[in-house]
């Protein structure tokens, strides 16, 4: 793809949501650049309906074929509309690798989400490129989000009603590279029983935590269950 999508990241699980925008940013704060956020935990509570959120079945009332992508970017739309009026009508776009996109074709999460800037809701700098977004901590992010990503409402998801509530993991199926991670997708984002194990990412690093299995925002670990 050619513009910017807007990224969001899924749990309980979190997951990274992304969207197009333009190529700079403008009124900050505004529907015009926000593209990028991390899912809370309370809107995946709420739109689930469930305490443990939606792990990896993410169809989000999408059937047929590529259910899970689909399911998964609706859920990003939503979220990003409850949280300010206008952005649900964005491309966005669920950062997500899977083994099919519905026809058999491999899907690698960084080809999702076109090629930046993108910005959190209130205007911060996520990444500026593909390059940036790559790193284990996207390598341009502001100084205040780029070891804590921000949610929907531009909060930061270690503590976001100021508790220590811990949406720590994010799934991703992705390796560090953004394509397709080995060790499964859960049935490509459709199954919370199969026994596959997806790759996922970290909000935050561990405390203290520098390297490749504590810090990477998209492929820190595959997830214990």
């Amino acid at each position: 793809m050619v513009s910017p999508r807007m990224v969001a990241v899924v749990s309980f699980f979190a997951v990274g949501c992304g969207a197009s925008v333009g190529n700079t940013a403008s009124a900050l704060g505004t529907e015009s650049d926000f593209s990028f956020f991390v899912t809370s935990l309370s809107a995946l509570r709420e739109l689930s309906g469930s305490s443990d959120g939606f792990g990896g079945d993410l169809r989000f009332g999408e059937t047929g074929a590529g259910a899970g992508l689909r399911g998964a970017d609706k859920l990003c739309a939503t979220i990003a509309e409850r949280s300010l009026a206008g952005a649900g009508s964005k491309p966005w776009r669920a950062f997500l690798s899977a083994s099919s996109d519905g026809t058999g074709a491999q899907v690698n999460a960084i080809d999702r989400v076109g090629t930046g800037p993108w910005y959190d809701r209130v205007g911060r700098l996520v990444a500026s490129s593909k390059s940036d977004l790559l790193a284990q901590r996207p390598a341009s992010a502001d100084a205040a989000i780029i070891k804590d990503l921000p949610n929907e409402d531009g909060v930061p998801n270690h503590a976001p009603d100021g508790l220590q509530v811990d949406n720590h993991d994010m799934l991703t199926g992705t390796d560090t590279t953004g394509k397709l991670a080995s060790g499964g997708t859960c049935s490509d984002w459709t199954s919370t029983t199969v026994s596959e194990r997806p790759m996922a990412g970290h909000a935050f690093p561990r405390a203290g935590g520098t390297n490749n299995d504590s810090a990477h925002w998209m492929s820190a670990h595959q997830v214990p269950g």
